[in-house]
C-alpha cells in the first residue's frame, strides 16, 4: 500500500506543488500559525531523501568531479548572478524582489531531481553525490553568495542562515547516509521505501505552509505579481539550458547530461522559502514560493525533451 501510494505521489508531482500554493494561499489563516513546524518537517524530508546513498557512493564520484564542479558553479556562481542582473535590469526599485530572485537560485539543487533523474535513466550516483555535496556545502556558500551579491541591500544573519541550514539540512543529510553506510541492508531499504511517500507529502506541507505566509502577496494577481512569476519562469529555464550546454561542452556522457541538467534546473524551493521567511523581508519570498508553481512542471517538460532526444539518437544510430 505504502508502495502504490509512493507511486502515485510520484506521477502527480507535477501538479502538487502548484496545487499546495493555492491551498496555502486559501486556507493561510489556519496555516499561518503552523510555520514554526517546517524546520522539522523539512529535516525529516532530507533524512528520508539521503537514505538511498551512503558515503562509498560519494567517494565515487569525488575522484572524478568535473560533472559535480560543472553543476556548482551554475548553482553557485552563473545562475546567482543571472539572477542579480535580471532583477536589477528589471525590479530597479523593488530590493526585495531582486533579493528573492537572487535566493531563488542560490538555494542548493532540489532532492526530488533524484525522482525525474530515475524516472529517465540518468546517472543515479552522480545525482545523489551532487544533491548530498551541495546540501553539506549550502550552510556556506548561500549566506557568502547572497552577502556578497545583496548584502549591502539588507540586513542579514549570515551565522542564522548558516546555522538553519546546518540543523534543516546538513545533520539529517549525514544521519540518512550513516544508516545507508552502516546499517543492515534489508532494513534500510524497507525504511528507505516506508518513508518514500514522506518526501513528497513533506513537500506539500512545506509548500501550503510558506505559502500561507506569504499569502497577502499572493491574494491579488496584478502586473507586478505576473512580471515576477515570468522572470523566475524564464530564469529556471536558463537554469536548465546552462546545466545542459555545461555537461555537452564538457562532453559528458548522455546519462550525466542529463543528471546536469536536472540538478542544475531542480532548487530546494522548501528549503528556499524557509530561509526566505525566517531571515529577510516576506516580500522577498515571493519569487521563491512563485517557483514552487512551475518547477515539477518543468521537470516534466525537460523529461520528455529527453525522451524525444532519445529516440532521434536511437534511429540516427
Amino acid at each position: 500500500m505504502i508502495q502504490r501510494l509512493n507511486r502515485l505521489l510520484q506521477k502527480l508531482m507535477p501538479y502538487i506543488t502548484p496545487a499546495a500554493v493555492v491551498f496555502g494561499v486559501i486556507f493561510a489563516r489556519w496555516l499561518e500559525p503552523l510555520v514554526f513546524l517546517v524546520p522539522w518537517i523539512f529535516a525529516v524530508m532530507t533524512f528520508a531523501g539521503s537514505l538511498g546513498s551512503n558515503f562509498t557512493d560519494l567517494s565515487k564520484v569525488l575522484r572524478h568531479p568535473l560533472g559535480l564542479i560543472i553543476c556548482l558553479l551554475v548553482l553557485h556562481i552563473l545562475m546567482p548572478v543571472i539572477a542579480l542582473g535580471t532583477g536589477t535590469l528589471f525590479f530597479s526599485g523593488d530590493v526585495n524582489t531582486t533579493i528573492g530572485l537572487v535566493l531563488s537560485f542560490v538555494i542548493p539543487t532540489g532532492i526530488t531531481s533524484l525522482i525525474w533523474v530515475s524516472i529517465y535513466k540518468g546517472n543515479v550516483v552522480l545525482t545523489l553525490s551532487i544533491i548530498l555535496v551541495d546540501t553539506m556545502l549550502a550552510p556556506f556558500i548561500v549566506p557568502i553568495v547572497m552577502k556578497l551579491l545583496v548584502g549591502n541591500a539588507v540586513e542579514m544573519d549570515a551565522l542564522a542562515i548558516m546555522m538553519g541550514l546546518l540543523w534543516m539540512i546538513v545533520i539529517p543529510s549525514i544521519a540518512g547516509m550513516c544508516v545507508n553506510q552502516w546499517g543492515k541492508r534489508e532494513w534500510t531499504e524497507r525504511l528507505e521505501r516506508s518513508l518514500a511517500p514522506t518526501t513528497k507529502l513533506g513537500i506539500a506541507s512545506v509548500v501550503m505552509i510558506n505559502s500561507s505566509a506569504v499569502a497577502p502577496y499572493l491574494k491579488e494577481m496584478n502586473g507586478k505579481l505576473a512580471a515576477t512569476a515570468l522572470t523566475v519562469f524564464l530564469l529556471a529555464v536558463a537554469a536548465y539550458t546552462l546545466g545542459f550546454w555545461a555537461a555537452k561542452l564538457a562532453k559528458l556522457e548522455n546519462e550525466s547530461v542529463l543528471s546536469l541538467t536536472f540538478n542544475s534546473g531542480m532548487r530546494n524551493i522548501s528549503g528556499g522559502a524557509v530561509i526566505a521567511i525566517t531571515y529577510f523581508p516576506a516580500a522577498a519570498a515571493v519569487p521563491v514560493i512563485v517557483g514552487m508553481l512551475f518547477q515539477q512542471v518543468l521537470a516534466s517538460f525537460a523529461g520528455k525533451f529527453f525522451e524525444k532526444r532519445a529516440v532521434r539518437v536511437k534511429e540516427a544510430g
